[in-house]
């Protein structure tokens, strides 16, 4: 038994253990000691232990059922594959989760140095630029600002990017076809801004995704820039030695 300590506030210190018994010693499905149990192991009040497992479940580590238990999620073990064209909603779907889309911002305006050279455009083309904030099952995952070229995406709307994921519309309704969406990610700490989005502290651990899309015609379609939970993702990436 992992011994707890003074020098930590419990409830930190229980969140810390019983995450690290997740992730070292359970998987997906398996029940965790009920309240009465942890309260008598590690010597803590039972309001304790449940601001603890609330907020594990927050986290998307366990889910508590009604009579039954508190059990590890089946997401835990999962892990985005960063090999291929990332999408979120078919990502979540895989894993039995379920996606939902709130678009925040969405207007088009004068494309800045930066964007217009992820984009390939010139200083001041337009672009459409929209920030949206992804869930899965409730949680709060990422909030993304995604910038399109305006010239090849004529009449489309917040409407639109509301009903339908944008990598449908991109190919079912402006039919082009993606050929590969580069993407590279940093450690790094959430603003006020996102934090509040994200339902996480300020200055919490984040990643930071910046994803560039081509089509077949090698022409920069789409450049988002992403803040993800940290403790809602994690990134496998597969070397092959040749």
């Amino acid at each position: 038994m992992t011994p707890i300590s003074r020098k930590q506030p419990l409830y930190d210190q229980l969140v810390d253990l019983l995450h690290e018994k997740i992730e070292n010693e359970m998987g997906p499905g398996d029940m965790l000691p009920s309240e009465r149990e942890l309260c008598e192991t590690y010597g803590l009040s039972r309001t304790t232990v449940r601001l603890a497992l609330a907020e594990l479940e927050r986290q998307g580590l366990v889910t508590r059922q009604h009579g039954r238990g508190t059990f590890v999620s089946d997401s835990v073990r999962e892990a985005t594959n960063l090999m291929g064209t990332y999408s979120f909603t078919e990502q979540m779907k895989s894993m039995g989760r379920v996606p939902t889309t709130v678009v925040l911002e969405f207007d088009t305006r004068e494309a800045p140095k930066h964007i217009a050279a992820c984009l390939g455009l010139r200083i001041g083309d337009p672009v459409i630029r929209m920030k949206r904030l992804r869930i899965a099952d409730g949680i709060p995952m990422m909030v993304e600002r995604t910038y399109l070229p305006a010239s090849e995406f004529l009449g489309l709307t917040r409407t639109d990017v509301e009903n339908q994921p944008l990598y449908d519309i991109v190919e079912k309704v402006y039919h082009e076809t993606i050929r590969v969406a580069e993407e590279e990610f940093c450690a790094s700490v959430a603003r006020k801004d996102d934090a509040e989005l994200l339902g996480i502290s300020e200055a919490a651990p984040v990643l930071k995704l910046y994803r560039t899309t081509f089509n077949v015609k090698n022409t920069a379609i789409e450049y988002t820039r992403s803040v993800a939970r940290a403790d809602q993702f994690r990134y496998k990436v597969s070397h092959y030695r040749g």
